[in-house]
């Protein structure tokens, strides 16, 4: 068998886990496996050309064991000349907060510390000492809780950290969010965001041990790795060993599988997201919209998929979802009439409407039965005539007022989908379309002061889903004449000045 420290060098060089000159931050709890990872990677240093940096988290569980360890990690990394830095949080109290497991509340405070570390040293990388045993159990573990692919693939050489569903709390934030507030730095100020890197994947734990023994290392022990009162520790101590009494080769066979499997879910993500774009009609951070029509032509495996992504991206922290959640959703979004729920995670909750599908919270205020433009490319107005809204069940009704201006003047429209305006303004080729960016008007009642499209949807508190299927009347320079059921522009109304009046009327097609 390869050398441990070849072993790791082909590893991290085959998945290009950093790059030469970068700094790596390690996670080193102190025991075995993290020792065995520090002392390679500080070996490989000089010949890889990176920098270290050790960073440590008590999380206030074990009281002065705890304690012990972060010393310990301290003493070594000092003895070792490398930067360290140690932190505490309180995880009991974190899981209380959150309502987690204690495993998951450590787990969470512990990539969200080395994460705002990686970021503090600009770090483009955090190793972590997961090897081929925890491989294993993950998968297993995964497989009787009822995972799908995702879970069945096991963990990975390489993750961006910010895929991580971390608790959402503003101390603990990797989703980007502190990014966004270096916006105004130069590109080259900018730091990236890190990535996850387990160098020890494809190592056994009994490779480690032996390497600890010959390189004289002296770990810690957590002795609450024996307690089998954890879930993973009876998969480790009872389950495994019983399975190899069926094969002996159960661990290879297991970390074949998620091999397989990795490379398959690769491939079904390429299709998702080919597919998500084909699919989403709007995608806010309150409300994701399907087109109901094309996320009922995919097939039963990306509705799946699709379903599951509108989840994880509305409720980031959540990290496992229920089989039998996704599988109600599906059979309401796939035969389900308009007006059918079903109810989802966190407060989220399927509905399936006239022509979309909205995944939202069960409070959101869903698209009403109102006249909307749904495709990018404008849509023609006959003038006069009907012209048909494609994406729902509105037609648009123009015709030239016959009554004198005086009279159309003292003429109040019967409800917001009607007006009368100028003809001359709107011009021999008036078009429907969506909003676009720098789009401005001047709103009726403002004494003909332009406004920011965008602005008085705002104000208006127009919901941020509806936005951008709102009609926009524009004439043939496409200045907007009509924001359609919201207000008119100021030089489209009718005047004493007006020769010619036109009347607007969206009506339902079954009017």
């Amino acid at each position: 068998m390869a050398d441990l420290l070849e072993q790791v060098k082909d590893t991290v060089e085959y998945h290009k886990m950093w790059q030469p000159g970068q700094t790596v931050v390690v996670g080193v709890s102190g025991g075995p496996d993290s020792l065995c990872l520090l002392h390679v990677l500080h070996r490989l240093a000089p010949d890889l050309s990176f920098r270290i940096h050790v960073g440590h988290l008590n999380h206030s569980i074990r009281g002065l064991e705890g304690d012990a360890d972060a010393a310990f990690v301290a003493q070594v990394a000092e003895s070792w000349g490398l930067p360290v830095t140690i932190e505490r949080a309180d995880v009991p109290a974190l899981a209380r907060r959150y309502r987690l497991a204690l495993e998951e509340a450590a787990r969470c405070a512990r990539y969200a510390f080395l994460g705002r570390l990686a970021r503090q040293v600009n770090a483009s990388a955090i190793a972590v000492a997961h090897h081929a045993d925890d491989q294993v159990e993950t998968v297993l573990m995964h497989w009787l809780r009822g995972s799908g692919l995702a879970g069945l693939r096991g963990m990975l050489p390489v993750t961006a950290l910010a895929d991580y569903r971390l608790i959402e709390d503003q101390t603990m934030s990797l989703d980007g969010s502190d990014i966004a507030q270096e916006d105004n730095l130069p590109p080259e100020c900018r730091v990236a965001p890190p990535v996850l890197v387990r160098p020890l994947l494809n190592i056994t734990r009994a490779e480690i041990d032996a390497y600890c023994e010959r390189h004289n290392l002296h770990p810690r022990i957590d002795r609450s790795n024996l307690d089998t009162t954890y879930f993973r520790n009876r998969l480790r101590h009872e389950l495994l060993p019983y399975l190899e009494t069926y094969n002996p080769n159960i661990r290879e066979v297991l970390r074949r599988t998620a091999e397989v499997i990795a490379a398959d879910y690769a491939l079904l993500q390429s299709h998702l997201e080919r597919a998500w774009t084909e699919v989403v009609r709007n995608e806010a951070s309150e409300a994701i919209v399907f087109n109901l029509a094309a996320w009922r032509r995919l097939p039963l495996s990306l509705q799946r998929s699709t379903l599951r992504q509108a989840i994880h991206r509305l409720r980031r922290a959540l990290r496992n979802i229920n089989f039998v959640h996704i599988e109600e959703a599906l059979k309401v979004a796939r035969c389900g009439a308009t007006g059918s729920k079903a109810t989802l995670p966190q407060g989220l909750l399927l509905t399936v409407s006239y022509d979309v599908l909205v995944i939202a919270s069960s409070d959101y205020r869903m698209l009403p039965d109102v006249p909307r433009v749904c495709d990018e490319e404008a849509i023609a107005v006959r003038v006069p005539g009907i012209t048909l809204l494609p994406c729902s069940g509105w037609v648009l009704f123009v015709e030239e007022m016959s009554a004198p201006v005086g009279e159309a003047l003292r003429m109040r429209p019967e409800t917001r989908w009607e007006v009368m305006l100028d003809a001359e303004f709107l011009g021999s080729s008036p078009r429907l379309r969506r909003r676009r960016p720098g789009d401005r008007f001047c709103p009726l009642g403002m004494a003909g002061r332009a406004k920011r499209l965008n602005e008085f949807m705002i104000n208006e508190k127009i919901p941020a889903l509806w936005r951008d299927s709102i009609p926009l009347l524009v004439n043939e320079l496409d200045q907007i004449a009509w924001v359609c059921g919201w207000r008119l522009d100021e030089r489209a109304r009718v005047t004493a000045q007006t020769r010619r009046v036109l009347r607007l009327r969206f009506l339902r097609r079954n009017s």
